[in-house]
């Protein structure tokens, strides 16, 4: 094709095999920064091998870190101590938001300057809600225009604090904990809707004491970590895309082996649970305090559901599938409380009504969400990924049952977390 990042998805008859899925984004860009400040040689098996985690490995190898790449995911990382080495060039972030926000939060108790860029679309996403607080905790942050990227940043000797997010993000809350551990006294963050866990989890996996109350997490600053060897579990916002996959197709039978089950992310399962798909979690251990299960999925008649408030919130890397699907219910989605989407990697709100719009939905864009009708039946045609890896990947399930083949535009922006996307969606399809 004239454009090499155009995928072409056919229409399918069903959804069936078992997956095992490339590692969790969200614990593998924590595991690697904490690597980088612990003491010892840590080793991850099935490290995330998308994009958005490599620019988090440049990163801490630019900061003074040895990492080694193995294949099958395999990462040794070297930690050097809480004190990093200075930068020789900006660290840049690629599309990563997680790494830019993180990362702000460790070199804010570095003693040297360092500058956080990243590529068009990281650019015109908001910082500065990382940035205010690290600045009261002692450290010079300057951002670009409207607070957003670059990232320039003085590290200082950090002062704990006491903080309530205005908006709950985990990326924030493990950035000021991140902070806390190289900051003097205790600090604490509060947040005002429960949000994922990895940050405080990743910690205690590398030996840091961190105390939980209801939804404020804390720690003292100056304890050490150590180094570990660990397994990161699969990514179930990867799996999002297979579950509902399989929710749409009468005769479905799909196993994920090896998934991540933390419970602050598996609220998609009890989403499509409570709209008719049946699900069912089997040999659920804990392995570094992350649950790791597996999950069987087989489609009933879905109903619709309304998404909102707290459940928006847990389910936000996961509302963009579930909107593309949302035609093929009998009562369609509605979803609330997520304005949050129209500042990710694209307006994920525009995106997803546009694209459900070119293949022939009728669909309600909201301030802070969309209601999607259900019973309607989607044409194939043509639409855009905008950029946004979820919005492609959301766009393939939601062609696997349209009439006609559909061609997503952009397509190649799944390697930002999920490179094997395409190929493992391909082997559970019977065309």
């Amino acid at each position: 094709m004239a454009d090499p990042s155009s995928v072409v998805v056919r229409p399918a008859r069903n959804v069936l095999g078992s997956l095992r899925l490339p590692g969790d984004k969200s614990i593998s860009h924590r595991y690697a920064m904490l690597a980088a400040l612990a003491e010892g040689t840590t080793h991850l098996e099935n490290f995330s091998r998308g994009a958005d985690c490599a620019s988090t490995l440049a990163c801490m190898e630019a900061l003074g870190a040895g990492v080694t790449r193995a294949a099958e995911g395999g990462v040794d990382i070297q930690g050097i101590g809480p004190a990093l080495q200075p930068p020789a060039r900006a660290l840049d972030c690629g599309n990563s938001g997680s790494t830019m926000r993180m990362l702000a939060g460790i070199l804010a108790g570095q003693r040297f300057s360092s500058e956080l860029v990243g590529d068009a679309s990281l650019s015109r996403r908001p910082m500065a809600r990382v940035a205010e607080p690290l600045r009261q905790m002692g450290a010079t942050i300057t951002c670009g225009a409207d607070g957003r990227p670059p990232l320039r940043i003085t590290g200082a000797r950090l002062r704990a604090m006491d903080y309530t997010l205005p908006v709950a993000s985990a990326q924030v809350k493990t950035a000021l904990l991140f902070a806390g551990l190289l900051a003097e006294g205790e600090t604490s963050v509060e947040e005002p809707l429960r949000t994922r866990d990895h940050g405080e989890l990743a910690l205690r996996a590398f030996g840091a004491e961190v105390t939980r109350v209801r939804r404020r997490a804390s720690l003292r600053g100056g304890q050490k970590l150590h180094a570990i060897s660990a397994r990161v579990p699969g990514d179930i916002s990867s799996a999002a895309f297979f579950l509902c996959a399989a929710a749409i197709f009468p005769d479905s039978n799909l196993v994920i082996d090896a998934l991540g089950m933390n419970p602050t992310r598996a609220a998609l399962l009890d989403v499509l649970a409570a709209m008719g798909a049946r699900v069912a979690v089997l040999n659920l251990e804990e392995h570094q305090d992350e649950l790791v299960g597996t999950v069987k999925v087989e489609a009933g008649a879905l109903k619709g559901a309304t998404i909102a408030g707290v459940q928006s919130a847990a389910l936000i890397d996961e509302l963009p599938v579930l909107a593309a699907i949302a035609p093929y219910t009998q009562d369609g989605i509605e979803i609330r409380d997520a304005a949050e989407l129209r500042v990710k990697e694209s307006d994920r709100i525009a995106a997803v009504a546009r694209n459900l719009r070119a293949m022939g939905a009728q669909v309600e864009e909201l301030p802070d969400g969309l209601r999607v009708p259900g019973s309607q039946p989607l044409r194939g045609g043509e639409v855009d990924s905008a950029g946004d890896h979820r919005i492609a990947m959301a766009f393939a399930v939601a062609a696997l049952r349209a009439s006609g083949d559909t061609l997503i535009r952009g397509a190649s922006a799944a390697r930002i977390s999920f490179p094997e996307f395409f190929t493992l969606l391909d082997a559970v399809t019977q065309l």
